[in-house]
């Protein structure tokens, strides 16, 4: 299995920026596709975006498409997503989690993530 730590959350202003870094170790990292989803207050926990093993094929919700960026550095195991142009309706905790099977339509859906981190808070202010 593969262990998973996110950290860079905090308090951002509207329009400002985040990095969020999500450290693996544990089996390798490469053999994952990695996703970040999101869960706010009161809501469901959503998809935010998706890459796949090699980082050449990526996917991001509607709602941060063209604000956030996934990416990934296999020979450092740590999994990126960059955050621009903040709302406060970005407010949430962020986690990253290791998908289960192979790429596909399944990589938007949380129940096909069997590993988890912790998640780390991101608090967006006017």
């Amino acid at each position: 299995q593969v262990r998973l730590v996110e950290s860079g959350g905090g308090l951002a202003q509207v329009g400002g920026s985040l990095r969020l870094s999500c450290a693996a170790s544990g089996r390798a990292f490469s053999s994952y596709a990695m996703g970040w989803f999101r869960q706010a207050p009161g809501k469901e926990r959503e998809f935010v975006a998706a890459i796949n093993l090699r980082g050449d094929n990526r996917i991001h919700a509607d709602s941060v498409k063209g604000r956030f960026t996934i990416s990934r550095d296999n020979a450092k195991n740590t999994l990126y997503l960059r955050m621009g142009s903040l709302e406060p309706e970005d407010t949430a905790v962020y986690y990253c989690a290791a998908h289960g099977t192979g790429w596909g339509p399944s990589v938007v859906s949380s129940d096909e993530y069997p590993y988890w981190g912790q998640g780390t808070q991101v608090t967006v202010s006017l």
